[in-house]
């Protein structure tokens, strides 16, 4: 069996962090989004991966050079626009060939893993097998109407859902996938879409199985999805302090201290992870936050954040709250009279004040 992770999309809903960054190599517990894909797949034993990749190819393979290590192989299938999932499938069939695959979107985490949904697969041989789970929104997503335990219909985006089931982001195909994705017409948003791909499965009575996870599964496609994404990721963490914490400091509940980190004078209230190189000084940290490294923090305040490399924040009074703060952005107050707030802000950027 092969894997394929599609990571060309151009993360629209996340701008303006994705003018600069790949939105599946965005940090979740300073940890990019699509390494913990990479993770699931090596798990479940599957070693050839495809990585579909777009606009953002050269950062993605940067990011994953040739998969030694994780202990597995990558294959860069070039995509020369976003034009939909089952578009991905079609231009990946060279690589697959007549191998059974895993398809996983890799701006999405499944907590519990892929392990067990490849096993199920394996054992009962469908041609396909997708993965549901229940939202609260399904109109956000691909819908899944069942009968039992066999998917009858799938919808992509219904104005009014047949289920609350929504597509995950991880499926599992044969090889007859191939003859649905070259035998469907792109939809009104110009795009071969996955679902329609399958719904001919679905059509042409292939069998087509879901499985219905009962953990916790995140499509990180919104700064809200990233944030509490990184929540649920944080609250695994085991406490380790490899860097300098001064005797003057605080540290309450679990708290990672990455090697070359200094804490000095501050007190830090986790779960949360302080990445290599970063500093901070008479600051409090709260619980959900991730700082990257080379980040330098003082006399400021802030929690159930994402701060990236290299930003500094220097006496902010009022806390710093649910905020995914990009690379290089510095936040510092000015004594200037007249007294006036300076803006530098990409585009589609948010500030609440």
């Amino acid at each position: 069996m092969k894997a394929l992770i599609l990571s060309g999309g151009t993360g629209s809903r996340l701008r303006p962090l994705t003018y600069t960054n790949a939105k599946q190599l965005i940090p979740v517990a300073n940890k990019p989004i699509l390494y913990y894909a990479i993770e699931a797949i090596k798990e479940a034993g599957i070693e050839e991966i495809g990585v579909i990749v777009g606009e953002t190819k050269d950062e993605v393979i940067s990011a994953l050079g040739d998969g030694s290590e994780w202990g597995v192989s990558f294959t860069y299938i070039p995509q020369e626009a976003p034009l939909g999932l089952a578009h991905a499938v079609k231009i990946a069939e060279d690589f697959i060939g007549q191998d059974d695959f895993l398809m996983f979107l890799g701006d999405n985490l499944v907590r519990q893993g892929v392990k067990s949904f490849v096993e199920q697969f394996q054992r009962e041989k469908p041609n396909s097998l997708i993965l549901l789970s229940r939202v609260d929104e399904p109109q956000r997503f691909g819908v899944a109407e069942l009968d039992g335990g066999r998917v009858i219909r799938l919808v992509e985006k219904p104005k009014n859902p047949p289920s609350d089931l929504a597509l995950v982001g991880v499926y599992l195909f044969d090889n007859h996938i191939f003859q649905a994705v070259h035998s469907i017409q792109p939809s009104w948003r110009n795009e071969l879409e996955i679902t329609d791909a399958i719904q001919y499965l679905v059509d042409q009575n292939f069998r087509v199985d879901a499985h219905i996870i009962d953990g916790w599964w995140k499509d990180t496609g919104k700064p809200e999805d990233v944030l509490e994404a990184n929540r649920m990721m944080l609250e695994q963490i085991d406490s380790r302090v490899d860097g300098y914490v001064c005797e003057h400091s605080q540290i309450i509940g679990r708290v990672v201290v990455e090697k070359g980190a200094k804490v000095i004078k501050s007190t830090l209230r986790g779960p949360l992870i302080i990445g290599s190189g970063s500093v901070v000084e008479d600051t409090y940290i709260g619980p959900f936050t991730a700082i990257s490294e080379n980040v330098e923090i003082k006399n400021s305040e802030i929690e159930n954040s994402i701060v990236l490399k290299e930003v500094k924040i220097s006496d902010i009074q009022c806390r710093i709250d649910f905020s995914l703060i990009g690379k290089g952005v510095k936040i510092q107050k000015q004594n200037n009279k007249p007294k006036a707030y300076n803006f530098v802000i990409g585009d589609n950027g948010q500030i609440d004040l």
